[in-house]
């Protein structure tokens, strides 16, 4: 193992479809905001669309590459006891 290995950065194969994988993100960031309507509305399309197992992990590939970012502010904490 050589000091190639340690800093060599793995390449991640991009998604199998791209037009999923934009649909994961928007998804993932949907969620994150709150926004129950889009969510539903992009859950009720990606249904319609997907096509099989590769869809899938196009969808899981966005989505989780848009959730490995972390939020940038906290979430305020309303109506919380401390």
């Amino acid at each position: 193992m050589g000091i190639r290995d340690l800093f060599s950065s793995k390449k991640e194969e991009p998604p199998a479809n791209p037009a999923m994988a934009e649909l994961g993100r928007e998804y993932a960031n949907a969620k994150r905001h709150g926004d129950r309507k889009t969510v539903r509305r992009i859950a009720r399309q990606f249904a319609e669309q997907s096509n099989g197992d590769t869809d899938a992990a196009s969808f899981e590939h966005g989505k989780s590459t848009y959730e490995a970012i972390p939020p940038g502010y906290s979430k305020p904490r309303r109506g919380r006891r401390r």
